[in-house]
């Protein structure tokens, strides 16, 4: 359209040029134009028509020539526009594009060049780049870390903890200066994503931890759920429950509240960090978020099947819990539409409504029943508990993870924890007069 009004104003400028020209002309000719007193002589009576007529024919001529000159600017006009048309306008983005917001991925990093792995899975399946940016922070200056980093180039934004310094702990926790480190490399990159990016909410992973193909799909589902629901405090990808021989594979589209902050893949809103920041402790972070000061009754959704597995034997806590359950833990390789789904059953009037409906209405058994009675009736059972060494026992028995945190049960809702055992949905739970969580279990 520029090229078109751009020859356009070319041809109008030509023609005036051209007019110019002529009269240039007409004035140039032998005699030049008639002299206003040429009429006062007769000689120049007698010549007057005659100049004039020749005069008139030769403008005619010359405004023929223009006329074809026109056209011909004209038709090149047309040809030039059919040649180079318009480039298409760049799409515009779509619906989920335009209404969800950019929530970086943070990924907290040390001394293991195994973060490719991590890497490499979360570049795989997130849906956009623009949406979901990474951040790797590295904390511990390890260089062979650093350049597994480096080479992603910009696929990756990478920061460094610049606080690599020692930090004083009390004599009988010197053997933890790891967890003093983590808690401190933590608080330095949730403050750069927050403070410094001004994101408005991160979902955070560590190095050692490999995502399922409906990671992302999964928090873009669950997200809107977040920012509403003030019962919520953040989304974890992971069920610390979550053995292949525990969970139902076949329902991996099935979703949880849980009182138990299990980390491990989580997200979280700025106004949460805007509330944690200032009273952040100096080591055990992930139990410190599991006190009920912390907690204040919020609970977490949390996934029947496990969006995240950790690779990471080795860490600060040595293995602690990995052998015996982690290695275990069912990463879901089944993608499940969840932003297709009605989620609104993890509200929590709804979601306490029909859950505790569930597991009250399921019939009570014994251990031993249902060990003897597997495989010949699938519904759902309930074991009651009433103490805390009944917990742990029962647990133990299970394979579930026994150890509780201020009174919570892993995976637990309103002290119930929900898994299947040999084929058979089982709630592990307290009587339905259930007060609350008693912090002294422990």
């Amino acid at each position: 359209m520029l090229k078109k009004s751009s020859l356009a104003l070319g041809g109008a400028a030509l023609f005036l040029a051209w007019n110019g020209l002529l009269l240039l002309f007409l004035w140039s000719r032998p005699g030049g134009l008639p002299s206003p007193q040429s009429p006062q002589s007769p000689e120049g009576s007698r010549l007057l028509p005659a100049q004039l007529l020749q005069l008139a024919q030769d403008a005619e001529a010359e405004l023929r020539l223009q006329r074809e000159l026109l056209l011909q600017i004209q038709k090149l006009s047309r040809l030039q526009h059919q040649r180079t048309p318009n480039p298409p306008p760049a799409p515009a983005p779509t619906t989920a594009e335009a209404e969800f917001p950019v929530i970086p991925v943070l990924v907290l990093a040390c001394d293991r060049s195994s973060v490719r792995r991590c890497l490499d899975k979360i570049l795989r399946y997130r849906p956009s780049a623009r949406r979901f940016p990474v951040i790797v922070s590295q904390d511990c200056g390890h260089a062979e870390t650093a350049r597994v980093i480096a080479s992603y180039g910009p696929a990756v934004a990478h920061i460094r903890q610049p606080d690599l310094s020692d930090i004083p702990v009390p004599p009988e926790h010197r053997k933890f200066q790891g967890y003093y480190r983590i808690s401190r490399h933590y608080r330095w990159a949730l403050g750069q994503v927050f403070r410094t990016f001004r994101y408005r909410a991160a979902i955070v992973v560590e190095d050692d931890l490999e995502v399922a193909p409906d990671f992302f799909e999964y928090f873009q589902a669950v997200f809107p759920l977040l920012q509403r629901d003030p019962s919520l405090w953040c989304i974890s990808a992971w069920n610390d429950n979550g053995k292949e021989a525990m969970v139902d594979a076949g329902h991996a589209e099935l979703l949880y509240r849980t009182d138990f902050f299990p980390g491990l893949g989580w997200l979280l809103l700025a106004e949460l960090w805007d509330e944690l920041e200032p009273k952040w402790p100096p080591a055990f972070w992930d139990d410190w978020m599991r006190q009920p000061e912390q907690r204040r009754g919020r609970s977490c959704v949390r996934p029947e099947v496990s969006r995240t597995m950790t690779f990471g034997r080795k860490g600060v806590s040595h293995g602690q819990f990995f052998d015996q359950y982690l290695k275990f833990i069912k990463l879901n390789d089944r993608f499940v539409p969840f932003t297709q789904l009605d989620l609104s059953y993890l509200k929590k009037e709804e979601y306490e409504r029909f859950f505790l409906q569930q597991v009250y209405s399921a019939p009570e058994i014994k251990i031993e029943e249902l060990q003897k009675d597997a495989g010949r009736d699938l519904g759902a059972v309930r074991l009651q508990y009433r103490g805390r060494d009944s917990f742990k026992a029962l647990a133990k028995a299970l394979g579930l993870m026994d150890d509780l945190k201020s009174g919570v049960p892993r995976a637990g809702y309103r002290g119930i924890v929900s898994f299947v055992c040999r084929g058979r949905r089982v709630f592990l739970a307290p009587p339905s007069d259930w007060t609350g969580y008693d912090p002294s279990w422990s």
